[in-house]
């Protein structure tokens, strides 16, 4: 039984859900003090005058979402190359789709949120999509759903990937350490005679990585860049023996890793909340309020509405095999933010010295449970319906 739930596609999103559920249930139990001390214990790496010192929730955060945005590259390389996003007509739709998943749910945010200085800073926690879950909750489905609707669903979230990556660069670093930046930038030089030279082990770059994970780290900048700028340099193909890619390879390697441990782990560590005396007045807050509202209406207004636009002028065309019922549900899915909301969360706060981490996850699991819970009744509904015809 075990071997056969694993070999299902939804696999990885039924486990990253109950890794979020269990953590839910011991942070509203008595176990939540054993929780909270797990979660703060120190961890610390010394090598020589180098030390690297934090608790194990920023462990998590900085180190294993590092080899999570690290397969996010993998995947961007190749689709880029050789993939879903190598041909122009194909990707306007999904990107069109991803502009407006993003700049709808920051407004409606920004709206609520308006002359707060402290709140403001969290605009971007709605503009993110999660894909492990929201692919997760659409191959539920089954085989009622087409290839080309995971197809476009997947897309839209590695084009949302992509301007995720840009504004952590851009808007959620610290004071910069130019030593630290400059030593970061100089590998990659590195990486690149690396992939000319054709080098296909993987061990140089992994090993190249982790100096730049490092150099990252305390540059100010976010350190799971380091992830993404790596994977851009491991080849594609391989000289000696065409047939073989040292990428995919590699993707298929970490898949498992990723969607079976690093994801479902973070999780659990920032998933954990309290809900005791929660009343209608915390939900109206307006940071839950914003991050809520920004998920489940911003995604999909955003997300469907530039959809149409680009089909209702031409710029673009629906796939073959979905309409627009198929595009209101999967812009619903889109709604679902959650890792990757929590962790624009824990960039957007960590330096304000003023604890929103329970308005923003309240918010972000209101989002996400309405997204996702609408999104799959929207797509059941419509399946059914093409079954009964």
């Amino acid at each position: 039984m075990l071997k056969d739930f694993f070999k299902l596609e939804a696999a990885s999103g039924i486990i990253l859900f109950f890794a979020a559920v269990l953590a839910m249930v011991i942070a509203n139990t008595p176990l939540s003090v054993f929780y909270d001390l797990l979660l703060e214990l120190p961890v610390e790496i010394r090598v020589g005058p180098l030390l690297i010192a934090k608790p194990l929730l920023l462990w998590i955060n900085d180190g294993l979402m590092a080899v999570f945005f690290f397969l996010i590259g993998l995947e961007l390389k190749r689709e880029i190359m050789e993939g879903e996003l190598s041909s122009p007509s194909s990707i306007i739709l999904p990107a069109m789709g991803a502009l407006g998943g993003m700049l709808v749910p920051a407004i409606i945010y920004s709206w609520i949120n308006w002359g707060n200085e402290i709140a403001i800073k969290g605009w971007a926690i709605p503009a993110a999509t999660d894909i492990a879950f929201a692919l997760g909750i659409l191959l539920l489905l089954g085989n009622r759903i087409s290839t080309s609707l995971k197809v476009f669903l997947v897309s839209i979230a590695i084009i949302d990937d992509i301007g995720a990556i840009v504004i952590i660069a851009l808007f959620y670093t610290s004071d910069l350490s130019v030593n630290a930046l400059c030593i970061a930038l100089s590998l990659i030089p590195v990486l690149y005679i690396l992939n000319r030279k054709n080098v296909t082990s993987v061990m140089p770059y992994i090993f190249i990585g982790l100096i730049m994970w490092t150099a990252v780290l305390k540059s100010g900048v976010h350190a799971t860049l380091a992830g993404v700028l790596v994977a851009f340099f491991i080849p594609i193909k391989s000289i000696e023996n065409p047939e073989r890619s040292p990428l995919k390879e590699l993707e298929h390697d970490l898949h498992t890793v990723v969607a079976y441990g690093v994801l479902p782990v973070f999780a659990f560590a920032n998933a954990g909340i309290s809900l005791e005396g929660v009343g209608i007045n915390y939900i109206l807050h307006p940071v839950p309020l914003g991050i809520a509202a920004g998920l489940f209406l911003g995604k999909q207004l955003g997300v469907f509405g530039f959809c149409w636009i680009g089909l209702k002028f031409g710029l673009a065309f629906l796939p073959k095999g979905i309409d627009l019922v198929h595009l209101y549900g999967v812009s619903l899915l889109c709604g679902v933010g959650f890792t990757m909301s929590l962790f624009v969360g824990s960039l957007a706060f960590e330096e304000t010295n003023v604890n929103l981490l329970f308005d923003e996850r309240l918010g972000i699991i209101i989002g996400s449970v309405l997204s996702g819970v609408l999104g799959y009744l929207v797509l059941h509904w419509r399946s059914k319906k093409r079954d009964s015809v």
